[in-house]
């Protein structure tokens, strides 16, 4: 694809700007309303619950519009990715998966970002019970899943969209062991400093993809759509474990290094297409090279 074409290259540069920050902020929210709620003796909370305590407020309803915005441009982002294979991916097997996998992540960001603007309206008395009640948040996937456990197949469809999502999990286990996402950074100051951080984000979001993975295929298994949820459930899941506050709030604090890679790849990302010719230099040559002298 020619950086010409279509003028394209053009903006979709700030787009994936915007989305990786959109991105990071409803991290950074959902993390930080967790770990308050959970220091002033309540329950961890999901998307929609602690967007819905941020609008309580006008501040709290920029940020939420802005969480909003960027997740939609993260959607655009990644579809737009996807069809014009922006990052080089190919057309051999692996890529073709990857790419497919681009597309079901766009549609899933552009859904969440429509859940986020929901709460703008209803303040915290969307999420149920405000800051210290329980995790909610998990409705729309649950109504979701019942719709498909309604169709012909519709447990397979659920089971099998549960394995694909084992299967990100897993990518992303394999991404923070490796530390992959370094391949796709500038070399810089601050990609150097925080690589530990970013890895450490990396695995927490491993670890909530898991769970949902998990409960979709139990949904699946069971046709009950009570069992599959967003983050709100998956925190409940977490709790309800041995020594399971100790895991949430670990996992909480593994999500703000999430938010922090967000915004490292908001500013530092790099798109092959646009950037073929220029010669970045990317963190891992360059952690290569230090390695190497």
């Amino acid at each position: 694809m020619s950086k010409d074409d279509n003028g394209l290259l053009d903006w979709s540069l700030p787009v994936m700007r915007a989305g990786y920050a959109g991105r990071g902020l409803t991290y950074l929210v959902v993390a930080g309303i967790s770990l308050w709620a959970i220091f002033r003796g309540g329950q961890a909370q999901g998307t929609e619950s602690a967007m819905a305590v941020m609008a309580d407020n006008a501040f709290g309803r920029a940020v939420v519009i802005a969480a909003a915005i960027g997740l939609i441009a993260y959607a655009i982002w990644r579809l737009l990715d996807a069809v014009f294979d922006l990052e080089a991916y190919g057309t051999e097997a692996k890529g073709i998966v990857a790419r497919l996998g681009m597309i079901v992540t766009g549609l899933v960001h552009a859904a969440l970002g429509v859940g986020v603007a929901s709460t703008i309206s209803g303040g915290s008395e969307s999420s149920g019970s405000g800051a210290e009640g329980g995790s909610s948040g998990g409705g729309g996937v649950a109504g979701a899943v019942q719709t498909v456990l309604e169709w012909p197949g519709g447990r397979w469809i659920v089971m099998i969209a549960g394995l694909l999502t084992l299967g990100a999990a897993v990518y992303y286990a394999i991404k923070a062991y490796k530390a992959s996402y370094r391949e796709h950074l500038f070399a810089n100051e601050a990609t150097r400093r925080w690589n530990d951080v970013l890895r450490a984000g990396v695995a927490a979001q491993a670890v909530l993809v898991a769970v949902a993975g998990g409960m979709l295929v139990v949904a699946g298994f069971r046709a009950d759509s009570s069992e599959a949820g967003g983050i709100g459930e998956v925190f409940d899941w977490l709790q309800s474990q041995p020594f399971g506050q100790v895991l949430v709030v670990a996992v909480c604090i593994g999500l703000l290094g999430f938010a922090l890679f967000c915004f490292v790849n908001a500013a530092y990302r790099i798109i092959p297409v646009l950037h073929e010719g220029d010669g970045p230099q990317t963190l891992a040559d360059s952690m290569r090279q230090a390695r190497a002298a």
